[in-house]
C-alpha cells in the first residue's frame, strides 16, 4: 500500500520525507515532520494521530527510540500499524504490527529510515535506503531519487496512485510539500513539480521573512 523514507541532513539541518502508495492522497495522512527535531512516519493501515502524538514527543526531546515506545503503548491497534521514527541525532526506531499488509519491510540506515508495505519485493526498502546514502545533493534531491529507485526496484505489487515530498528547514512550515494525487505516473509528476517548484523555493521563503527583499512574482499585475 505504501513506500516511505524520512532522512536527515547534518549540514543543513533539513528533515524530509518522501512517499508514494496505491492510495490516494498519502502525503496528507502519513509523513509528519517537527522542523528541527525530527520525523514520524504512519502508514500500512494508517492512523495519523501517530504522526501527530510522535513529533510532539520528539519535540518534548524523546529520543527515537523512546517514541516509538509510547507510540506503540499507546496506540490501542499497534498491530495494525507501521511506523518510522527519526530524530534530529539521526537516529531511527521501526515497528511493523503483525497484521502489516503483504510483503513488507522495514531498514534503518545512516541519517534515515525507510518501510513498506505490500510490496513488489523486500528489495525496494535497500533501494530507499542505498540510494539516500550514496546519492550527491540535497535533501530533497536524495528523497526524490530514493522513491526513484524505489519504483525502479518493484515498487508496490500494484500500481501507485500518489506520491508527496516534503522538507522543513529552520522556518516553522515546510519548504517543500508537493503533492500528485490519483495519477497514472505520481512519481514521474512529483520530479516535474519538484523541478518546477526548486528555483522559486528559496523567493517563497524570503516573501515570508522579509517581503521587501523579496523578488517579483513575474505576473501580469505585478509591476515590481
Amino acid at each position: 500500500m505504501t513506500f516511505s523514507i524520512a532522512g536527515f541532513c547534518r549540514e543543513t539541518g533539513q528533515f524530509g520525507t518522501a512517499i508514494s502508495s496505491s492510495s490516494i492522497c498519502v502525503a496528507s495522512r502519513c509523513p509528519f515532520i517537527a522542523p528541527g527535531v525530527g520525523v514520524v512516519l504512519t502508514q500500512n493501515v494508517t492512523n495519523p494521530v501517530l504522526g501527530q502524538r510522535g513529533t510532539e514527543l520528539l519535540a518534548e526531546g524523546l529520543d527515537a527510540e523512546s517514541v516509538l515506545a509510547r507510540l506503540v503503548e499507546e496506540e490501542r491497534f499497534p498491530e495494525w500499524r507501521q511506523l518510522q521514527v527519526l530524530d534530529a541525532r539521526g537516529h531511527s526506531a521501526v515497528h511493523s504490527g503483525a497484521e502489516t499488509l503483504g510483503i513488507h519491510a522495514t531498514r534503518q540506515g545512516r541519517d534515515c529510515v525507510a518501510g513498506g508495505n505490500m510490496l513488489a519485493d523486500t528489495g525496494v526498502i535497500d533501494a530507499l535506503v542505498e540510494t539516500f546514502e550514496s546519492h550527491e545533493g540535497e535533501l530533497a534531491e536524495r528523497l526524490l531519487a530514493a522513491l526513484e529507485a524505489a519504483q525502479a526496484a518493484g515498487g508496490e505489487m500494484g500500481p501507485v496512485h500518489s506520491a508527496g515530498l516534503k522538507v522543513a528547514d529552520r522556518a516553522s512550515w515546510p519548504v517543500v510539500d508537493l503533492r500528485v494525487d490519483w495519477h497514472i505516473a505520481p512519481i514521474q509528476e512529483l520530479r516535474m513539480v519538484w523541478q518546477a517548484y526548486r528555483p522559486q523555493r528559496d523567493a517563497y521563503v524570503c516573501r515570508a521573512i522579509d517581503p521587501n527583499q523579496a523578488p517579483g512574482y513575474g505576473v501580469p499585475g505585478d509591476d515590481r
